[in-house]
């Protein structure tokens, strides 16, 4: 049995959860996000508990799978029209930076042309100094954005250069060492 699907998801006191058929939908103020789960398991609220459960119909095994996916696909849902999702990356470069205009954000990352990264719609970029900060309620399209983002000169082992997440660690290499020898 599914440990992470079997656990109930705790329903904060501003969040609104409703079941229609195989669409859970999650609201609390104005945020808003639906999904559609699969057929192998069921979702619930109950509301002795104030919480949302997620059951299996059978032990095969895209159903154990489909169990702990969806569970946490809601509970990432919660946490996201309550409290949002951030990923932080940092520009490492001289003269290397980035700007948002309109809904792309351009970087100058060391190539001759900018490199230009589309804004999906309901994420935020701000752009300070050499850290880039991507927000948003849907945690699947935050992280998609910032690996964009990095994905237009991702760091590189030898001078440590290129965009990185803020707590990313670069295993650095040793570059060429010159031998003297005689000739």
């Amino acid at each position: 049995m599914s440990r992470i699907g079997k656990k109930p998801i705790p329903l904060p006191s501003a969040v609104k959860v409703s079941v229609a058929g195989n669409n859970v939908t999650v609201e609390a103020g104005s945020n808003r996000l639906s999904i559609a789960h699969r057929p192998e398991v069921t979702v619930h609220v109950d509301s002795d508990t104030n919480s949302v459960v997620v059951e299996r119909q059978d032990d095969l095994r895209t159903s154990k799978a489909m169990h702990g996916l969806t569970r946490s696909l809601i509970a990432n849902m919660v946490q996201g029209v309550t409290g949002g999702f951030t990923k932080e990356l940092e520009i490492v470069g001289a003269g290397w930076n980035a700007q948002v205009k309109g809904t792309k954000v351009n970087l100058n990352v060391g190539y001759a042309d900018t490199k230009i990264v589309d804004i999906p719609m309901g994420v935020t970029v701000e752009v300070t100094g050499p850290r880039i900060k991507v927000a948003g309620i849907d945690k699947q399209a935050v992280g998609q954005c910032a690996a964009e983002i990095r994905a237009k000169r991702p760091p590189e082992p030898y001078n440590g250069r290129g965009v990185k997440y803020v707590d990313e660690q670069i295993q650095r290499k040793q570059g060429k060492q010159f031998v003297g020898g005689e000739a």
